[in-house]
């Protein structure tokens, strides 16, 4: 695995955008969800202790089934953060970073605003 820098540019500048288009404040701190994914827990564990220590809030795993009946657990990394794109691009690229190195993927981040809390 690698991590792919355009890929994580290419989200954030879209999410913040979407979420500008919807009518998000651009001056709002924002609760960023980083989300990791993994079918071996022992791993994802490690990579939950090192985001712990890198200052992120870590929530506990989930674990769900794919359509091919194998399972698979996943956590979010939460920090908060105003909506600029250097700041949260440098931060996903991080994460993204530690979940390579602990052998889980990284899917993106997300985060809401208002009363609405969808992705």
């Amino acid at each position: 695995m690698s991590v792919d820098k355009q890929a994580i540019q290419e989200q954030t500048a879209e999410t913040i955008a979407a979420l500008l288009a919807d009518g998000a404040p651009e001056d709002g701190i924002y609760t960023i969800e980083h989300h990791l994914a993994s079918p071996d827990f022992t791993k994802l564990e490690k990579a939950a202790v090192e985001l712990v220590k890198a200052g992120f809030h870590v929530d506990d795993a989930d674990e769900f089934e794919l359509d091919d009946g194998s399972r698979w657990f996943a956590f979010a990394a939460v920090s908060e953060l105003p909506l600029e794109r250097d700041k949260i691009e440098a931060q996903a690229l991080e994460v993204a970073e530690l979940a390579d190195e602990s052998g889980v993927e990284y899917d993106g981040w997300g985060t809401y605003f208002g009363d609405d809390e969808e992705e």
